[in-house]
């Protein structure tokens, strides 16, 4: 009898041998930084940040995840401890995958490996990104792009506006490396120039484009 063929998402989306599925509320921390690390996650559905803390004691945002976000590789590498931690933004449900099954799923699943693969090459990509960006744009146009970003502007169509998850503008000072009070100056004009509005959330629209765009 032939096996059945290996569908990654429906994989993803139910408990088995090496695998487990979780709700987590808002505010919990997944794992910490520093955690000896022994499997990877799969956000199915929710928010998860990243954070990192510096060996004073200073704390910095450095990921937004969403749905469809794999986290935690460091753990496919043998890294000693984890690089930061994870902590839900909302409620959340999360996959939690054993190493070990990791990787023999690369090893014999051409659909599993092609997938992550394919977002591990993505997420390369968006670091280089995220350097450019620290490096030779202002903070406006940092801003810009990370809300673009959150919004995933880009990957669900074409489409005039997007929404953004809430997030706090100490939380956007963190990730775009400036201050609370410059963050809040750029939303307020982003907000007069039409680029963004709060109508039972923040909505982001196609047209804050050009702000990155623009030389």
């Amino acid at each position: 009898m032939a096996r059945a063929a290996f569908n990654p998402q429906l994989f993803l989306s139910q408990p088995g041998t090496g695998k487990k599925i979780s709700r987590c509320e808002s505010k919990r921390v997944i794992y910490s930084q520093g955690d000896p690390g022994s499997a990877l996650f799969y956000l199915a559905s929710g928010r998860v940040k990243l954070v990192v803390t510096s060996p004073r004691g200073k704390e910095a945002v450095v990921a937004i995840l969403g749905p469809g976000d794999f986290f935690g590789h460091e753990s496919l590498t043998g890294h000693k401890g984890r690089l930061a931690t994870a902590v839900a933004m909302n409620d959340c449900t999360i996959t939690r995958i054993d190493r070990s099954l990791v990787t023999r799923l690369l090893r014999q699943e051409h659909d599993f490996s092609e997938m992550f693969m394919a977002y591990l090459l993505a997420h390369i990509v968006r670091v280089q990104e995220d350097l450019i960006d620290q490096l030779f744009n202002s903070s406006e146009k940092r801003l810009a792009r990370t809300l673009l970003l959150l919004a995933r502007f880009g990957t669900k169509g074409r489409r005039a506006s997007f929404v953004a998850p809430q997030i706090t503008h100490e939380i956007l000072a963190e990730m775009v490396g400036t201050t609370r009070a410059r963050i809040s100056f750029f939303m307020n004009k982003f907000r007069y120039l039409g680029f963004l509005e709060y109508n039972g959330g923040l909505r982001i629209n196609e047209t804050l484009l050009d702000v990155v765009l623009h030389e």
